[in-house]
């Protein structure tokens, strides 16, 4: 007569744990038949039904004996108990047969296992009575997750920690039993809250090599993710590959793949695999709408899949700035004006400090540098306004000098007043003042390390600055923003963290380019850009725009410039004017070729205290970035160590 498909399953869900307060406030059968009598065809909706009421009676009866019956009593050290002592009582429905030829029948009881009542009942006991059904040793091995699981909503994560190891170090080479991942996984995320990522490593290491499959896949698919948030994407490609092999139809595996290929940017990839991903779960049986929902949206937006996926678990004033900056990006680029700077602002303002000593600058003007092109940029009076009102509401200050991390970021989310003021003004969307604040505010977050949250929030704003700057400063335009006028460093910082993304993604023209407008809107180069930019210009053998770059700082002491200069020569054919380059080089940077020309070196001791790079430092750094590049010429660096020995 119970048909348990006729109902729904959140339904009995409820009623089960309203069951369950019952039992444990009241532990009374008849008390509880006649609280059943009443809740079961409520909660189940039975007058619905096609039944008479004799019949809603007796599904209420069955039910009720069945929880009653499935019901670990904690007064009773946890021990099930029949509904009544004798069979031949009454049977309570009202058939006037007795209970045990009637609803206390085992076959006509509905099939309620212990598990089920025993994951519903573990957030229902108190804490004492849950540490001593743990002590006594009746709690289900494969729900002791479930208990982990709620001492680290607590905040308890060493509890969660001292449960599990025992239990999944024991159970390592036990049969598969697929309910044990999720304890592997409660306790990687108890290591986590302490921060043993070394016991974690260790403990995933192990998990390796159990007998237990699903437990492989899981310890390998950890690991993967692991290495993902460490920014490591071979060793998390390896490890992918492993819990792949292990769990090949594992729907967690789809999110790990897509979250891996848009944290290198080969978005295109992560289409096409999500859609694989979509139809191989669907061919398998897989009916999660979640995970098939996430899948159809990485198809077309693997960025915004990823975001959303996230929503329960990411802050919300994160996906507050997102979606603002995804409104300023369709506000159209401002247009800002460019005032003369006063020739005393050659200075640096106080508290800034200049990239490179006296002795290393020219004396006076560089040759590339145009009297009276020097300008700064300028807001109209509104704009200022706002951006007046924006300091007093954002709690922090600019990085010091070409810095772009705060020594006390950890204020900036400590308040939601900033975001609420951007809500109410979108016209702050226009100031690059703002832009760069919100840049900082990003990499201050403690999510920023997820990377596809830097990869939603960073490329609209950095694309806004970027058009923001070029519509005032275009490439035609002989006018520079020097760094020394403070209005101008906001953008430059902007521009350079742009040209740190780009590089970041593997788009490594673009990231040139935006190098170039860095050197041609800031002359004497704060940020130190020219260095990358000459080792650019080599790795795609404009030899060229390398020697050009050069010659634009005579007197640099950076070794990417004054080695570079002598490849270029090398490279375009001048022997004798590469010697004499590589000569002065020698001079001012002696240890370098010792470092390029060995093929296997030492590097050097770190000082003790903090303090310019010594030419040792610098050699090995200029080796780890360029070697491959000077190796690659035939012959150079047999000349080098002629020319040097």
């Amino acid at each position: 007569m119970f048909h348990q498909d006729t109902h729904d399953g959140e339904r009995i869900e409820a009623l089960i744990i309203e069951a369950l307060h019952e039992i444990l406030a009241n532990p009374d059968a008849e008390r509880f038949i006649a609280w059943a009598h009443h809740r079961v065809p409520e909660v189940l909706r039975l007058n619905e039904a096609p039944l008479n009421a004799a019949e809603i009676r007796r599904v209420a009866t069955l039910l009720g004996a069945a929880i009653w019956r499935a019901t670990p009593r904690p007064d009773l050290d946890f021990e099930t108990l029949p509904l009544f002592a004798r069979d031949d009582a009454p049977c309570p429905c009202g058939s006037e047969e007795p209970f045990g030829d009637c609803c206390g029948r085992i076959d006509e009881l509905p099939d309620l296992s212990s598990d089920v009542i025993w994951e519903l009942l573990l957030a229902e006991l108190s804490e004492r009575d849950l540490q001593r059904a743990l002590g006594l040793g009746v709690v289900p091995d494969h729900l002791q997750a479930r208990v982990a699981e709620r001492w680290l909503d607590l905040d308890h994560p060493l509890r969660a920690v001292t449960l599990l190891e025992p239990l999944l170090e024991a159970s390592a080479g036990e049969r598969a039993d697929t309910r044990r991942e999720l304890a592997l996984e409660v306790l990687c995320d108890a290591y986590d809250r302490l921060d043993h990522w070394k016991k974690k490593r260790a403990f995933l290491t192990r998990m390796t090599r159990s007998d237990d499959r699903a437990l492989r896949g899981a310890a390998w698919r950890r690991l993967s993710a692991g290495h993902l948030d460490e920014g490591d994407f071979a060793a998390a490609h390896d490890a992918f590959v492993q819990a792949l092999r292990q769990t090949p139809h594992d729907p967690a595996l789809a999110f790990l793949e897509i979250a891996l290929l848009t944290a290198q940017h080969r978005d295109g990839e992560a289409r096409r695999r999500a859609e694989l991903w979509r139809h191989r779960l669907i061919r398998h049986g897989l009916d999660d709408e979640e995970i098939l929902a996430f899948l159809k949206q990485a198809a077309a937006e693997p960025q915004e899949a990823l975001m959303t996926s996230q929503l329960p678990v990411l802050d919300p004033a994160l996906m507050r700035l997102h979606e603002w900056l995804l409104a300023s990006a369709e506000r159209p680029v401002p247009h800002l004006r460019l005032a003369p700077l006063p020739r005393a602002q050659d200075e640096a303002p106080n508290g800034q400090l200049e990239l490179f000593s006296p002795e290393e600058m020219p004396a006076h003007r560089l040759p590339h540098e145009v009297p009276g092109a020097e300008a700064r940029l300028r807001q109209g009076a509104a704009m200022h306004r706002v951006e007046i009102a924006w300091h007093r509401v954002f709690p922090a200050d600019k990085p010091f000098s070409t810095d772009l991390d705060l020594d006390d970021e950890d204020r900036i989310w400590t308040t939601g007043e900033w975001l609420e003021f951007l809500n109410q003004h979108p016209e702050a969307g226009d100031s690059l003042d703002v832009l760069d604040d919100l840049a900082t505010a990003i990499f201050s977050h403690p999510e920023s390390a997820l990377p596809w949250v830097v990869r939603a929030l960073l490329p609209p704003l950095l694309e806004r600055a970027a058009a923001i700057i070029e519509r005032a400063v275009p490439r035609s335009s002989s006018r520079t923003i020097p760094w020394q006028a403070a209005p101008n460093q906001p953008p430059l910082r902007l521009l350079f963290r742009y040209y740190l993304y780009t590089v970041e993604a593997g788009r490594m023209e673009q990231g040139t380019a935006i190098l170039e407008d860095l050197l041609r809107l800031n002359p004497r180069d704060n940020h130190g850009v020219r260095a990358d930019l000459m080792n650019h210009y080599l790795r795609d053998h404009q030899d060229d725009k390398a020697l050009e770059l050069a010659r634009r700082f005579p007197d640099d002491r950076l070794a990417d410039l004054i080695y570079g200069e002598v490849l270029a020569l090398y490279r375009l054919g001048e022997p004798e004017r590469a010697a004499q380059a590589l000569d002065l080089a020698v001079g001012r940077l002696p240890s370098i070729p010792t470092y390029l020309t060995r093929q296997r070196i030492k590097p050097p001791q770190a000082p003790r205290w903090p303090s310019a790079p010594s030419g040792e430092v610098q050699a090995w750094l200029y080796r780890e970035a360029m070697r491959d590049v000077w190796a690659a010429e035939p012959g150079v660096l047999a000349w080098l160590k002629r020319l040097t020995a």
